[in-house]
């Protein structure tokens, strides 16, 4: 057994038992990975993968056992490489972050500017995706941070750790009625074809959940992945938008009008994700209290490593 085995099957799981995008990852050959994992298997005496002809088609129950612990081992030899890097040079290496697109427009430039005038050798990497997305990335090691909004607590391996709230405004062209309503309704806004997010992004949960509660249709005529497009989309005047208010500049949005939403829908929360027990470097601590000043290193030390994590804001 050797760790080089160990990579191969996570790996492999990682790209859903997908054996070929697995060696690509990996800069090997496919009959290497699928050799390396039946050696593996045979000294551990149990098969890992469920095979249908030459492919891969499930994990076995013994197998994802196997691949829990080699997970966790995988996670400590990160954490080790982390530390030596850490105190060799404690300024420079890569901070990878991964978050969606209305964090990384909106809320993340001045703490990415701030922080890259602080830790000028440090290579930042910015990962987008929807939140189920970030979060895979922080648990397979390819991203340090996830910062999202929508299903990030659900992942056990993750430690999450709230740190802003955000709620909604409604926007729509300038002379548009809606922006008249006082006070401003569900029932209004149902009066209108409605463009907003898509079902995995930015709080929809709780656009749904508000509509739901009262028995209300919204005409939903378009979703999107973004907050920009969103805009564009109400711009032409195809329909009224409900949007995240940090996404709403009046400067840079002044072709719209803006009311605000807040007290018809649940508020939401960001949340910071981390790997459960990672070993952080300095920086990544820093880049963390920049982005939310009350998560101290102590605090987000004690919440790795099993506890102080489900404080509220």
């Amino acid at each position: 057994m050797n760790l080089q085995q160990l990579r191969y099957i996570h790996e492999v799981a990682r790209r859903g038992l997908n054996v070929s995008e697995a060696a690509d990852a990996l800069f090997t050959s496919q009959p290497g990975v699928s050799k390396q994992i039946k050696l593996l298997e045979g000294e551990l005496g149990i098969e890992i993968f469920v095979r249908h002809g030459k492919r891969m088609v499930a994990v076995t129950e013994p197998g994802q056992v196997v691949l829990d612990i080699a997970g966790r081992v995988l996670g400590e030899l990160d954490n080790l490489q982390q530390v030596g890097a850490e105190f060799s040079s404690e300024d420079a290496g890569r901070l990878s972050i991964a978050t969606t697109h209305t964090q990384a427009r909106y809320a993340l430039p001045p703490v990415l500017r701030d922080f890259m005038r602080r830790y000028p050798h440090v290579r930042l990497e910015l990962h987008q995706g929807n939140p189920r997305q970030v979060c895979e990335m922080v648990l397979d090691g390819s991203a340090d941070v996830a910062i999202a909004t929508e299903s990030i607590a659900e992942y056990e391996d993750l430690v999450t750790l709230p740190c802003r709230q955000w709620n909604r405004c409604v926007i729509a062209t300038p002379k548009h009625p809606i922006l008249r309503e006082q006070p401003l309704t569900l029932d209004a806004i149902a009066r209108y074809p409605l463009i907003t997010y898509d079902d995995a992004f930015t709080g929809r949960s709780q656009i749904n959940k508000a509509f739901l509660g009262r028995g209300i249709k919204p005409k939903i005529v378009l979703t999107a992945l973004d907050s920009d497009v969103i805009k564009t989309y109400v711009g032409m005047d195809l329909g009224i938008g409900i949007l995240t208010r940090m996404a709403y500049d009046p400067v840079a949005d002044r072709g719209l009008g803006m009311i605000d939403a807040a007290h018809l829908f649940e508020s939401s929360t960001t949340r910071i994700g981390l790997r459960r027990r990672a070993w952080l470097r300095g920086y990544v601590y820093a880049f963390i209290e920049g982005f939310a000043p009350q998560l101290t290193r102590k605090m987000v030390e004690i919440a790795l490593n099993g506890g102080g994590e489900d404080y509220q804001l």
